[in-house]
């Protein structure tokens, strides 16, 4: 970490208490102007402190900002979100963490942005991005699992977000297949993972998320309107989007380890419990065909279940998913 990230995380170990500029200086090896100059450069980024004579600082209010400091500060992870790189402005999160994990980045690193000006969904879709008011990150991992087993990592990064959303907000989200989270029926969160891999080998993960945090009605355009939301429309509450990236983070470790060690089924239970997929009559549209039945269950390797007219089951890994009455 650094001084900045040490600091704030003293701050967040010990809320609403004081601390000297003494201790300060120790927690993070530096002198005590060093963290003096840091403490006015946060104060710069938004955070308010307040100082006594004899009795130090106080941190009284943070922005929601999601840079590494406040990311990182307090993180209970031991490398799911522990190295975040933050911009203001990109074209795509996915793209420069494509980038950083072809140089090496490690496991569990971050790429996070204020604003995407290309955002990608599923197949392509544009997703709208505006700055400031979502959370539009890319995740690097390097599972050492077949690459067919890829695809369950999408199922278990929806049951990790569904997870950190309900243990920070009173709303029950639900998980359409294969990748994206809602609440009261409209998409909230979306979810896209791209693979690096030869022969059987996978070299990394990209999983891209994008969720609506923060966003009201007027900043989604008109055609997104019925069939948008976000965690503030659905709650009633602001909320800060570093908390939302950190109960990610640790509940995404929690469930990935399990799985590298356990495989699929604790996943695959705990999606069907989220899924507002299972038993509707769907229209799944395949790259050449279109398949009608009732969506049945999950197999064992992750792929949805769809019981044609005839009873006949047909396994759809991935694909357009529409409901019928």
């Amino acid at each position: 970490m650094n001084i900045k990230q040490e600091i704030l995380k003293a701050f967040h170990d010990r809320p609403g208490q004081f601390i000297s500029g003494e201790e300060l200086s120790r927690t993070c090896n530096c002198s005590r102007t060093a963290v003096w100059k840091h403490i006015e450069e946060l104060r710069g980024e938004g955070y308010r402190f307040e100082a006594v004579r004899k009795s130090g600082y106080r941190l009284i209010s943070s922005p929601d900002s999601i840079s590494a400091e406040e990311i990182v500060a307090a993180l209970q992870t031991e490398r799911i979100g522990q190295r975040v790189v933050a911009y203001d402005t990109v074209e795509s999160t996915q793209k420069l963490a494509h980038e950083e994990a072809s140089r090496g980045a490690p496991e569990g690193t971050i790429v996070i942005a204020e604003e995407q000006t290309a955002g990608k969904g599923q197949l392509g879709r544009a997703w709208h991005s505006p700055k400031g008011t979502g959370i539009w990150m890319s995740l690097i991992v390097r599972p050492a699992i077949p690459i067919p087993k890829a695809p369950q990592l999408t199922l278990l990064t929806a049951v990790a977000m569904a997870k950190a959303i309900e243990s920070l907000l009173d709303v029950n989200v639900q998980i359409k297949w294969p990748n994206d989270l809602l609440i009261g029926g409209k998409k909230m969160c979306g979810i896209l993972i791209q693979l690096n891999a030869e022969f059987d080998r996978i070299h990394y993960l990209v999983i891209g998320m994008g969720i609506n945090v923060n966003s009201v009605k007027s900043d989604f355009p008109p055609e997104l309107h019925e069939i948008a939301t976000s965690l503030r429309e659905a709650s009633g509450l602001a909320i800060k989007r570093a908390a939302l990236i950190k109960a990610f983070c640790q509940f995404f470790e929690k469930e990935y380890d399990h799985f590298l060690a356990h495989g699929f089924d604790q996943v695959r239970s705990e999606w069907e419990r989220y899924s507002i997929s299972l038993g509707r009559y769907v229209v799944v549209r395949l790259h050449n065909a279109t398949l009608e039945g009732r969506a049945v269950a999950l197999d064992p390797e992750g792929a949805l279940l769809v019981e044609d007219a005839q009873g006949q089951r047909h396994k759809v890994y991935s694909a357009d998913l529409e409901y019928r009455a």
